[in-house]
C-alpha cells in the first residue's frame, strides 16, 4: 500500500469534464453542440474551480472545449428577462472563482468564442488559439451590452478597440486578437496539442506556491499607482515568498550549481 496521500478524485459533472489526476487540472466544456452557458454549466464550472483552492498537488488549470466551438455564450432561455438575474449571478460566480483562484489558468480556443464565451476567454491568464478561433461581443445586436467585457476589455486591448468591438459587434480573428494582446499565441490546429503541452510542461517544472504568488502579485497590482504596486509586490516577496521552503531551496540550488528539488511548500 502506498504511504503517500492520494489526491482526491475529481467530481463527475453533467456539462463539463473535470480531470485532476495530474498537476494540471483539466476542465473541458462538454455541453454539445455549442457549449451554451446555461446556469447549470456555469455553476458546475465555478464549483470545479472553487474545489481547487488549497490543492497543493495542482499547479495550473487548463480550460478547453470538446466541441467545434469554444462557446457561443449565454443560452436564449437564460437570457430572458425573468431569468437574467440568476444568469448574471451564476456568471459572476465563475468570475469570482477565477479571480480568487491562485493557480494560473490557461485557456485553449479552437473555434468561436461569442458573447459570454468570449468573456470567459478573457478571464484566462494565458490564451492559446488556432486560426479557427473567433472572438465576438455581439450583444448590441440583441439590445443589450456585455457586462464583463465592458469592464475587462479596456485593460486588455485598450478603450478604443473595446468601443469598436462592443458598439459594432464585429468579431476578431485569432491573429487580430493576438495583435491586440487578447491571445498569447496562435498555432496551427495540427500543432495545438504539442504547443499547449510545451507550455504546460514548462509551468509544472516550477514550484506551485511560487507560481501562485507570482500570479497573486500580477493580479493584485493591476491598475494600482506605481508606488502602491511596488509596495504590494515587496510585501508579498518579503513576508510570504521568503517564508516558502521552495524559495529557500531555489537559492541553495543556485549556490550549489544544481537543479532545485521543489517540495511545493
Amino acid at each position: 500500500m502506498s504511504t503517500q496521500a492520494e489526491a482526491p478524485a475529481a467530481k463527475q459533472y453533467k456539462h463539463i469534464l473535470f480531470d485532476t489526476r495530474s498537476a494540471i487540472a483539466h476542465i473541458t466544456l462538454n455541453h454539445a453542440p455549442y457549449n451554451l452557458l446555461t446556469v447549470p454549466i456555469m455553476c458546475e464550472l465555478a464549483e470545479a474551480i472553487e474545489s481547487l483552492n488549497g490543492r497543493g498537488d495542482i499547479k495550473c488549470i487548463l480550460l478547453d472545449s470538446s466541441q467545434k466551438v469554444f462557446s457561443l455564450g449565454i443560452s436564449r432561455e437564460d437570457s430572458k428577462p425573468d431569468r437574467v438575474f440568476q444568469t448574471l449571478d451564476a456568471f459572476n460566480r465563475v468570475f469570482q472563482a477565477i479571480s480568487e483562484i491562485s493557480k494560473p489558468l490557461i485557456v485553449v480556443v479552437n473555434g468561436q468564442a461569442v458573447g459570454a464565451g468570449s468573456e470567459l476567454v478573457a478571464f484566462g491568464d494565458m490564451v492559446i488559439a488556432t486560426p479557427n478561433a473567433r472572438f465576438a461581443q455581439p450583444e448590441v445586436k440583441l439590445g443589450v451590452f456585455p457586462p464583463f467585457a465592458s469592464i475587462m476589455l479596456p485593460a486588455l486591448i485598450g478603450p478604443k478597440k473595446t468601443y469598436e468591438l462592443i458598439l459594432t459587434g464585429q468579431a476578431l480573428t485569432a491573429q487580430e486578437a493576438k495583435d491586440l494582446g487578447f491571445v498569447n499565441r496562435v498555432v496551427p490546429e495540427a500543432e495545438l496539442q504539442t504547443a499547449v503541452g510545451e507550455i504546460l510542461s514548462r509551468i509544472v517544472e516550477f514550484s506551485g506556491p511560487v507560481l501562485e504568488m507570482a500570479k497573486k502579485v500580477i493580479q493584485s497590482t493591476l491598475g494600482l499607482p506605481l508606488q502602491q504596486a511596488v509596495k504590494r509586490s515587496h510585501d508579498i516577496y518579503l513576508n510570504q515568498l521568503m517564508d516558502l521552503e521552495d524559495a529557500q531551496e531555489g537559492v541553495r540550488a543556485v549556490l550549489e550549481n544544481r537543479k532545485p528539488v521543489w517540495k511545493n511548500k
